[in-house]
């Protein structure tokens, strides 16, 4: 399932008192992953900020699914993939590993809009590059049979 995998390691901050990553603390993890996949696909939020019309990315809907716990000083790995781009909206999967075992997995929604929080069409170039992975991961899967 992987599009891109960014690696993270899990101090004592994101844990609760017995050492187990608290349960919020997998958002972060996620929105780093779904950060660092986006700028691998050329899109840096920064350089969304200074178009003409300053553009962001919200998440609209997400849901997690918990498997099995983090621990303190664990090594996890956030997969991200582009499953749709559509209008103003984008989909994607995400799972976080820790040596292969499926610890936790989400899918979201994220929607493009201007710094008032109105909705936008994700800009040409940036569709056109997640629907790049979108069609890269869709060939992938077809041809190894995942």
């Amino acid at each position: 399932m992987t599009d891109f995998a960014v690696a993270i390691r899990v101090y004592y901050e994101d844990t609760d008192f017995s050492g187990v990553v608290y349960h919020a603390r997998y958002l972060h993890f996620f929105e780093r992953g779904r950060t660092e996949a986006l700028r691998a696909c050329g899109v840096r939020h920064c350089e969304l900020l200074q178009r003409a019309e300053p553009l962001v990315f919200a998440v609209r809907k997400m849901t997690v699914e918990w498997l099995a716990p983090a621990r303190i000083d664990d090594l996890i790995e956030v997969r991200t993939r582009f499953v749709e781009t559509r209008g103003a909206r984008f989909l994607l999967e995400q799972e976080i590993r820790r040596e292969g075992r499926l610890l936790a997995r989400a899918d979201v929604e994220a929607a493009c809009m201007n710094r008032d929080g109105r909705p936008r069409r994700l800009p040409a170039d940036v569709a056109g590059r997640l629907a790049a992975r979108v069609r890269d991961e869709t060939s992938r899967a077809r041809s190894t049979g995942d």
